[in-house]
């Protein structure tokens, strides 16, 4: 199922966090200008929020312990022993959808 969550208007420097309704934690999304992208933002290593991280490439880097994840799979890196959820996302009739 499809829900709209944001406005592309709401992002600040490409990035917004969201509460979504059923999920445990706030969900990140990256507007890359070409596509957007939205896992949890919380790493699976500290709990520490991935909001803040640099971005390069479709990865997303923890600051706080160096993990990184795909921001298309929420695929991770050591030192975070789990993934992160990723979910599908789109920017359409003026909304950003996200499917969960």
């Amino acid at each position: 199922m499809w829900i709209p969550v944001a406005t592309p208007e709401q992002f600040e420097n490409g990035r917004l966090v969201v509460k979504v309704e059923g999920e445990k934690t706030p969900v990140l999304l990256l507007h890359t200008g070409e596509e957007i992208f939205a896992i949890s933002d919380i790493c699976t290593h500290d709990k520490n929020p991935l909001s803040d991280g640099p971005v390069e490439g479709e990865t997303i880097q923890c600051t706080r312990h160096g993990a990184r994840f795909n921001l298309r799979t929420g695929k991770a890196t050591l030192p975070a022993p789990r993934p992160v959820k990723a979910y599908k996302a789109k920017i359409e009739d003026g909304q950003v959808w996200l499917e969960v």
